[in-house]
């Protein structure tokens, strides 16, 4: 990338950015979720796949990549219209990353958006229900470990947002 090109990019909003990807739908209008690594996390791999599953399950996608802020979340689903923020954190650090992220949302305008967090969230091995009770209590609407199948969270979106893709 140029020099030029990089400090257009960085001119650019962080939905702008990044763009979003969809899976051929016609005319249809599709749901936009917004996707992306929290925090100082670098993991790369997984934020692709899930980018995957969720365009093709029928959702606009507009994915942050990695170590992304809260804000920089929020302010992608606020210019996008996003109805869903997916977190992902593969390094153990997401208890910390994703603290006061719902409060942070409220702050912003952002009462009814859904909150899904999945990955690897905690460090060190803790039953799944606690760090699940955990997340919840932290305001997350649903909560994934990193062995879930995919389908899941997808047919989960769907169902939380009424059906609507």
């Amino acid at each position: 990338m140029t020099e030029v090109n990089a400090i257009a990019a960085l001119e650019k909003s962080p939905a702008q950015s990044i763009g979003a990807r969809t899976a051929s739908n016609g005319d249809q209008a599709l749901t936009t979720v917004v996707l992306g690594v929290i925090g100082a996390d670098c993991h790369a791999v997984g934020n692709k796949i899930l980018e995957n599953v969720f365009v093709q399950a029928g959702f606009k996608v507009v994915n942050l990549g990695v170590m992304v802020s809260q804000d920089e979340f929020i302010d992608a689903a606020i210019e996008t219209g996003a109805k869903a923020i997916l977190v992902s954190s593969i390094y153990g650090h997401g208890e910390i990353d994703c603290a006061g992220f719902r409060d942070r949302c409220i702050e912003r305008g952002l009462d009814d958006i859904l909150l899904y967090a999945g990955g690897n969230l905690v460090i060190g091995k803790q039953d799944f229900a606690d760090v699940e009770a955990k997340f919840k209590a932290m305001g997350y609407d649903r909560v994934f470990p990193s062995s879930v199948d995919l389908a899941l969270p997808t047919q989960l979106l769907r169902q939380d947002l009424g059906g609507a893709r």
